[in-house]
Formats: structure tokens, sequence, C-alpha cells
């Protein structure tokens, strides 16, 4: 099992309780990632519905608390499950406290009306570029330990804290390890990269997630286990908050995921 596999399996207490185990490998600043947090959850929805055919495609979680390094308790609730798909809640808890609360939907694939506008950014391949999003030129404090979860390579958007034009980042990025891409690293990848805000400011400031939603657009042939590009971006910053939508694709055009996230904007130094 690879280090993510590790991280984010949940073990079975009962039919409807999961025990997980967070771990500080997962850390940027004093929590763990929003992104890996949503990985666990993703991982104990998909115990849950105990069906493969079905995949995760609508995850939505909320932050309401920063989690310690250990065991936590996830309980699902099946609040419906038809003949193609299955509605989830989830509560996340940890010595009393709620951390997060999340919503989801899983699905068998369905027929439609099939197109997509959203095309992949030109950029170089991943083995053209040597750039990674995390290096000396940042401050040491704003590097998190997390960053050695990661392989990544910078291809989009102005550098971090460089005061640039506009709020949009991305580049290739996969897991350390190599890993299928599934529902869970997509989830994962939501949250990975250096937020978009930061290409647009002089810092250094800090983010926290208030919610994150996650659509699995389609899943990329089986044992996929490549480079991803991302691409995030923000339009507005304001009263303390700052939103940011992503997109994630194959190295081959095809789109995985689409992201929604709001954060709350955390002062110097905190």
């Amino acid at each position: 099992m690879t280090r993510f596999d590790l991280d984010t399996q949940p073990e079975a207490i009962d039919d409807a309780t999961y025990r997980v185990r967070i771990d500080e490998g997962w850390w940027v600043g004093t929590g763990p990632n929003g992104g890996y947090l949503a990985a666990l959850l993703v991982r104990s929805f998909e115990a849950a519905v105990n069906d493969p055919a079905r995949t995760c495609r609508s995850f939505t979680a909320h932050y309401l608390s920063r989690p310690e390094p250990g065991d936590a308790i996830v309980e699902v609730a099946v609040e419906r499950s038809g003949r193609s798909m299955t509605s989830l809640s989830a509560r996340m808890t940890q010595n009393g406290r709620v951390l997060l609360t999340a919503l989801a939907a899983f699905s068998l694939p369905r027929s439609g009306p099939e197109f997509s506008d959203l095309v992949m950014p030109d950029v170089a391949m991943p083995e053209e570029l040597s750039d990674p999003v995390f290096d000396d030129r940042l401050p040491e404090s704003a590097i998190p330990v997390m960053a050695e979860r990661y392989q990544q390579r910078w291809a989009i958007g102005s550098r971090p804290f460089s005061g640039g034009t506009r709020a949009i980042v991305g580049g290739w990025i996969r897991l350390a390890e190599p890993h299928p891409v599934d529902a869970a690293v997509l989830a994962a990848y939501a949250d990975a990269w250096m937020p978009a805000m930061f290409s647009r400011v002089s810092g250094p400031w800090g983010i926290t997630t208030v919610d994150l939603t996650v659509h699995v657009r389609s899943l990329p042939p089986a044992g996929y286990d490549d480079w991803c590009l991302v691409q995030f971006g923000s339009v507005e910053s304001g009263d303390g908050f700052c939103e940011e939508d992503g997109a994630i694709w194959t190295r081959n055009g095809q789109l995985l995921a689409q992201s929604r996230q709001l954060a709350a904007i955390l002062g110097m130094g905190r």
C-alpha cells in the first residue's frame, strides 16, 4: 500500500461508523490539508456504499474545527439509495468535537447528451518542466509538510506572493508514490495546490477552507497513475473570504473533476 492508501484507509467499526487516522504527514501550517480530509471522507463514503460501480459524482464538505493528529470517527448515513444513485451524509468527530460535515452522491453511469467546452490550458508537458511549486523563493514557514506527499510542476500563473495581475495558478501534479487516480485522489488534488489568491497578493498570507465541493465528471482509464493538470482561479477577495474554482485533467485533455471552495483569509504569521 502507498502512503496515500495507508493515510486514507477507514476501519469499519460497524456498518455506519468508521475510524480514520489523521496523519501529520499531510499538515499545512497548524492543521491538516482540506483535500486530505476530503479524501478520508470519500473513502468512508465508498466503504458505506460498497459498490465499485457507483462512482462518487458530487462531494461537499464543511470544515468546522481544526483536527488534531490521531484517530477520528466518521459516522455515515445513507439518506437514500435508488436504482442508480446513492445519497449520503457524514460527520467526522474527534474527542467529542465535530470536525467536518459532508454530503455526497454516488451514481452508476447514466446516458445523456455529451459535450465539453472547458478546454485544458495549452502548457508544456510535465517532462519539459522543472519548476516546483515550493522552492527557496518562499519563506520556510510557507512550505507545508504536505509538500513531500506530492510531485508538482508549476505551469500557470504568477509565483506565490508576487503581486500578479490575476489570481490564477496551476500545473502538473501526482502523488509522490504512483497511485491510480480515483475519486479520493481527485478530492485530494482539488485542495493540494498553492491557493490562487497567493499569486495575486504580496504576502505571505494564509487561508483556511470553509467549504469544498468536488464534482467528479469522469474517471481516467483503469490504472491511470500519470500526471494530472490542475488549474485554479479566484475572481474576488473581500470581507476576509476568497473563493476558488478549479479543474483537473489527464495529460491527454480528459476533464476529470471540477471544484469550488470558499476560504477564510488568515493574517500574516497565523
